[in-house]
Parts: structure tokens; C-alpha cells; sequence
């Protein structure tokens, strides 16, 4: 007898978090979108079980998605919809895996998507941003500190906020943080980062363990230390505040500092394997995003027969 379709979504769960090593981020979504499948499944499939799945089925339920509304009135973006299927297949496998008869999830195809644009940041913007920031105090070294940072090791702004002061070997200028789906990797500093952190270390005169303390609100004991610690918002917050201040023509957060270590790493010769390895990608398949506006052999293409070019022969 096939287990009752909640019941193998939490077994998925837990496959999830345990086997997997999934981000809590990660698995909240997987939650989500699973339960708007079993509500919809069980108010129209009249007491099918997933044994019963085929492509019929699946596409009614693209139906549903294609229709449904989100919490501001919204209808689903496509890629939003892609998210449930993606999921959904992975679901799939996962019973399929455990020996439950159900539909193969490679013959559920995602329909193709605009590409997004890919924004990222010149290096005049880059210096344009950290000048803006006013050093005299604290508060601005620590921002300056932050912004070095993000763009000399592609961090995300999860992986900065969880920094401890004993993590950071400025003699070496490295450190090691764990990234998304548990993976380990090296990150390097910066000569202008390493001394931006240099200056904020020594300008702190308390024990807090977090490498970037808050400085807003209630001052805590320093055993307490962890409620002192930025949080993420609020480097979404630093990185807006100074995008504003420097004009900078483009909407960036903290994802377009990624975005712009990885670009320029790319764009002076790195190849795409080690760029992979410093931004902790699994796959290279998501590094490749960078390659159509970085790949430099057609650039010197262009450059070398495009007739508009004027030092053409």
C-alpha cells in the first residue's frame, strides 16, 4: 500500500536536512511548494496516489500554477512556477530512489525562461562606492571593511555575517567558511581588504566574538556577544546606503558584489574552474552565467576584424 502523500513529503524533508545537508532556507521552500501540491492534489485527484502521477496530471497542476495568485494579488512568475516543478521532480526522484512506483520525473520537461540580465559593478564603481563611505568613525570603517570584503572574495552576505574575528588570518590572508549545501572553501583577501579589516580590528575595543558588530540598539554584555552580530539585512541595508550616495547607475545589492568579483576575476583571466572553487559553486554549469560577457578571446575577435574597428589594417 502507497504511504499517504504528507507523510512521504516529510520523509522527503528529512532526507532533505539529514542525507542532504540542505539549507533550512532551502528546505522551507521544498515545504511550501509541496504543500500547495498536496492541497491541490488532494482537493482534485479524488483519492489517487502519487502511483497514479502521469503527464496528464502534471499538466493540470501547471494549469493551477499558471493561474494561482501569490499574497500581493500576483500571479506566479514563471520562474517562480519553474521552482514548484523543480522541486516537484526532485520529490519524484526521491521516491523513485525509495522503490515508490510513481511518475518518472524526466519526462516532466521546465519550459525555457528569458534569461536575466546579469548586473555587476565596473571598478570605478567599486571606488566610487568605498570613498563615499565617511572613515572618522567606527561605524564607517566597519562599512568599509564590508564592502572591501564582498568584492575581494565574492562572499554571500550569509557567509559574511557569520564571520568570527578568530576566522580571519590577515598574516595569510585567507580564511575558510562553509557555504551553501554544507561545502567547504578557501577564500582570499585582498591587500586593500585585508588592511580595511586591519583598521576596523584595532579601532574595537571590546570582546565581541562577530568580525562586524551592529551599532545600533541596545548595548549587550559581552558573553552575549552573538546579539551584537549584523545581521543580513541590514549589510543589505550598508551596500543600498552607499549604492545611493556613490550614483551608482545600477540597482546593486550585496549578490551584485558577487556578481562583480566573479566578472572580474573572468574579465583579467581567471579560469572558469577556479572561479567556481572561490564562489562555491557546486556545479560550473551556474559559474558559466559570467562567461557571455566575460569571455575575452571574443572580444579580441571583435577587436581584431569587425571592419568598424578604426586600428583594423
Amino acid at each position: 500500500m502507497t504511504p499517504a502523500l504528507p507523510d512521504l513529503i516529510d520523509q522527503f524533508l528529512e532526507y532533505l536536512e539529514i542525507e542532504k545537508n540542505c539549507s533550512k532556507l532551502t528546505i522551507r521552500d521544498y515545504r511550501h511548494y509541496l504543500r500547495i501540491f498536496n492541497e491541490w492534489f488532494a482537493e482534485n485527484m479524488n483519492g489517487k496516489t502519487v502511483a497514479d502521477l502521469d503527464l496528464s496530471i502534471i499538466r493540470k497542476y501547471r494549469v493551477f500554477l499558471s493561474n494561482r495568485v501569490d499574497d500581493k494579488g500576483m500571479t506566479l512568475k514563471r520562474v517562480t512556477q519553474n521552482y514548484y516543478v523543480i522541486c516537484l521532480r526532485s520529490f519524484l526522484r526521491f521516491l523513485i530512489k525509495n522503490d515508490h512506483k510513481t511518475l518518472e520525473p524526466s519526462k516532466i520537461d521546465l519550459p525555457k525562461i528569458e534569461s536575466r540580465s546579469l548586473k555587476f559593478l565596473e571598478r570605478e564603481h567599486i571606488e566610487r562606492m568605498v570613498t563615499s563611505i565617511d572613515t572618522s568613525k567606527e561605524e564607517g570603517i566597519r562599512d568599509r571593511a564590508i564592502l572591501e570584503l564582498l568584492f575581494s572574495t565574492g562572499l554571500r552576505v550569509s557567509e559574511l555575517t557569520k564571520l568570527n574575528r578568530d576566522q580571519i588570518n590577515l598574516e595569510r590572508r585567507e580564511f575558510g567558511v562553509i557555504g551553501k549545501g554544507g561545502r567547504a572553501r578557501l577564500v582570499f583577501i585582498s591587500d586593500s581588504a585585508a588592511q580595511w579589516i586591519s583598521l576596523y580590528m584595532d579601532a574595537r575595543k571590546d570582546e565581541y566574538r562577530p568580525l562586524f558588530l551592529r551599532y545600533s540598539g541596545a548595548i549587550i554584555p559581552e558573553n552575549f556577544g552573538e546579539k551584537m552580530r549584523l545581521t543580513a539585512r541590514s549589510v543589505e541595508r550598508i551596500v543600498k546606503k552607499y549604492v545611493r550616495l556613490a550614483r551608482i547607475p545600477v540597482d546593486a545589492t550585496v549578490h551584485t558584489l558577487r556578481h562583480s568579483f566573479a566578472t572580474d576575476l573572468l574579465t583579467n583571466g581567471a579560469d572558469l574552474r577556479s572561479v567556481q572553487e572561490m564562489l562555491g559553486h557546486k556545479n560550473i554549469s551556474t559559474t558559466q552565467i559570467y562567461t557571455h560577457i566575460t569571455n575575452k578571446q571574443l572580444r579580441e575577435v571583435h577587436e581584431a576584424f569587425h571592419s568598424g574597428n578604426k586600428d583594423r589594417d
